[in-house]
């Protein structure tokens, strides 16, 4: 697996964040399309095909979402763990969630200065990882 850094972090997967939205927009312009263009004998079978593309966009959001929530709540309690093992105290309450999953990619070497910075400076996700000069990767997320 490829070492990870600043560059090439984030994880697109082709088939879901490029082809399966892709086809989810296309199904909902063709459907809403064909509902403007059909016959009043066809109305209820285009009204049909729209709201269903709109449920599949909704259920596809939400199928993304979801386990990205769960992901958050799991690198919370990683790095309050290090946190505390370091510090023998729990991360700061006023660290915001994405300051958190930024700097789950600090060395800990790099991790308590950093963590200082980013509460002092309110630092954005962004922000703390250029920041970090000793990557560590983190190759679950998706």
């Amino acid at each position: 697996m490829k070492d990870q850094n600043f560059k090439n972090h984030a994880n697109l997967v082709t088939g879901f964040h490029g082809v399966l939205f892709v086809a989810l927009v296309a199904l909902l312009a063709g459907s809403v399309y064909h509902l403007f263009s059909t016959t009043s004998e066809n109305l209820y079978l285009a009204s049909l095909m729209v709201l269903t593309a709109i449920i599949l966009i909704v259920m596809a959001w939400y199928i993304r979402t979801f386990p990205l929530k769960a992901q958050d709540r799991a690198i919370r309690a990683e790095e309050n763990m290090r946190h505390y093992a370091m510090t023998e105290k729990l991360l700061p309450s006023d660290l915001r969630m994405s300051q958190i999953i930024a700097l789950r990619f600090a060395s800990d070497d790099e991790f308590l200065p950093l963590m200082e910075k980013a509460l002092k400076e309110k630092l954005s996700a962004k922000e703390i990882k250029s920041s970090i000069k000793s990557w560590k990767g983190d190759y679950y997320r998706v």
